[in-house]
């Protein structure tokens, strides 16, 4: 078997490739968050079925940390809601990453990897069922970023975020031009050294 077969690159990282990080951050870094009561806390997960212990709501898994039940970030932009007991279940990290932006409903029933009917989670219509008194129960709050803080101030914010996102693609282009430029220098000292060796060998 040839060595190349086990061989394998790492992948080249971008920074373009960071765009969507990017987004999210302006998107995250203006969401208000509210801690739960103590009553909240023991009503939720009551209606998730965890009296005896905390879990993944959507999988029954490990808990790992706690989901927004409906995304932050739609099309790149807020949708409005915030972090708060009202929009927040306790996942694992394997359905927090695979959910991503998705409804639940749509994500836990479908193909998706890693979801939970792809993973065949066991019970799987339990915990949807109560996912659904969750979501029946929650009055989440949505907001209007733009109207609270004005027309010019979102404005700017949105702008901020588009002139990062130039700064980006510039960025990558110089850094692409001078990734060649070195690699073109290696190879050139490679091929020169093997040169060197091909003579000190005929003498």
């Amino acid at each position: 078997m040839s060595l190349n077969a086990v061989f394998q690159m790492p992948k080249a990282v971008k920074i373009t490739g960071r765009s969507s990080s990017i987004t999210n951050s302006f998107v995250n870094g203006i969401i208000p968050t509210i801690p739960p009561t103590e009553k909240e806390l023991e009503e939720v997960l009551a209606l998730l079925g965890m009296t005896e212990g905390v879990r993944c709501a959507y999988c029954g898994g490990e808990s790992t940390e706690w989901d927004h039940f409906r995304p932050l970030v739609r099309n790149k932009k807020p949708t409005g809601y915030i972090s708060e007991i009202q929009n927040l279940v306790p996942a694992c990290g394997k359905c927090n990453q695979s959910k991503g932006n998705k409804y639940w409903r749509e994500w836990i029933l479908s193909d998706a990897r890693l979801s939970p009917k792809t993973r065949a989670v066991e019970h799987l219509d339990v915990l949807v069922n109560q996912l659904e008194k969750y979501e029946s129960w929650s009055r989440p709050t949505i907001v209007d970023f733009e109207k609270v803080v004005g027309s010019k101030v979102w404005e700017e914010h949105w702008e901020n975020c588009e002139r990062i996102h130039r700064l980006m693609k510039e960025s990558q282009q110089l850094s692409d031009y001078i990734k060649v430029a070195v690699a073109k220098d290696v190879a050139d000292d490679k091929l020169n050294d093997e040169l060197l060796e091909k003579v000190n060998a005929r003498d």
